[in-house]
């Protein structure tokens, strides 16, 4: 992507992937407890990191989150989630955008899943539910090391669908 060129087509393809990651992250989730959420929303942030870079994947990734709590709510809006969101597509457009090897993959998913979902997320859910960090942290360790599972097998088929596809078009 050239710097601050959206074509059309990209445009359209992020409205898709907002709409994507809105109806996953809502709909195709799993909640056995109010701490603890299992999804493969990951999968449109990692589609517009990998093909666009973390501008796009930090746009699409806010817009969703957004979007998502506005129009679907799971409870009250609280922007450090947001925040989480943003930051998820910032590091997955930078960790996958130009490489995605099985060390950047991996560095990427265990960044994301140790610092910005247990760790950030838990601390967000600590301030809006009052819920003791440590004792969640602990509950939610469980979601991070199947969601880190799901992630480490589901991103690179993504990748090497991606580039598949851009090898048919070109």
């Amino acid at each position: 992507m050239k710097k601050n060129q959206f074509s059309t087509k990209m445009l359209a393809v992020m409205s898709i992937l907002v709409a994507l990651e809105v109806i996953i992250a809502r709909f195709g989730t799993i909640r056995p407890t109010q701490s603890i959420k299992i999804s493969l929303d990951f999968i449109p942030i990692v589609v517009a990191a990998v093909l666009y870079g973390p501008v796009p994947a930090v746009i699409i990734s806010i817009l969703a989150d957004v979007l998502g709590a506005f129009l679907f709510p799971v409870g009250p809006y609280f922007p450090g989630f947001t925040l989480t969101a943003a930051l998820t597509g910032l590091l997955y457009g930078l960790a996958l955008h130009k490489s995605q090897s099985l060390p950047c993959v991996a560095l990427a998913v265990v960044l994301q899943q140790g610092l910005l979902s247990l760790g950030l997320n838990t601390y967000w859910l600590h301030i809006l539910y009052g819920m003791p960090y440590m004792p969640t942290l602990v509950t939610r360790l469980v979601q991070a090391g199947i969601v880190t599972a799901v992630q480490l097998v589901v991103i690179p088929l993504i990748a090497k669908t991606i580039q598949e596809a851009e090898k048919r078009t070109t």
